[in-house]
């Protein structure tokens, strides 16, 4: 299988901005890390400019699993940073690298969504794409451009960088 959208997310995720700025993205305004990391993947390595049409159908596509799976393994494992009972750590580390692998499941049904879409997808410059996919999902999320662009400037940069 195919993993190209996971081995890019963990190669631009791997740098303590871009985790940062997704997950004020993620806390802020809601936002998906792995949606911002698909826009990111699709502008930088094919260039390809993503419409709302492209992130809704993206979103759908992963929305249940995110939403029945990731967020609550996520909020289970924030719960446990402060529980104090003896072998709560122990437990939020199973539960962390859990909700990891469930982060990589929703990747592998994005990289079949973009498997079955790629060839039909217009390529363009890289930057631009980047730019343009990442303003598409803050729209798609009603979220105003000025007030996260901010928190995208290290994340746009480690995924042209790559």
């Amino acid at each position: 299988m195919r993993q190209s959208l996971w081995n890019f997310s963990l190669a631009v995720y791997a740098d303590k901005a871009v985790q940062d700025e997704c997950l004020a993205l993620q806390d802020q305004f809601g936002l998906d890390v792995n949606l911002i990391l698909l826009c990111a993947f699709l502008g930088a390595e094919h260039g390809i400019a993503l419409t709302s049409d492209d992130i809704a159908s993206a979103r759908q596509a992963v929305r249940q699993w995110h939403d029945e799976i990731v967020r609550p393994l996520r909020a289970a494992r924030r719960s446990l940073k402060t529980a104090e009972l003896p072998d709560a750590q122990q437990l939020r580390t199973q539960v962390k690298a859990t909700e990891l692998e469930a982060e990589r499941i929703e990747q592998a049904m994005l990289q079949g969504w973009i498997d079955a879409r790629l060839p039909n997808l217009q390529r363009g410059d890289a930057r631009t794409a980047v730019n343009s996919n990442l303003d598409a999902l803050l729209s798609a999320s009603g979220v105003d451009r000025a007030s996260a662009s901010s928190v995208l400037k290290n994340t746009i940069a480690a995924a042209l960088a790559r």
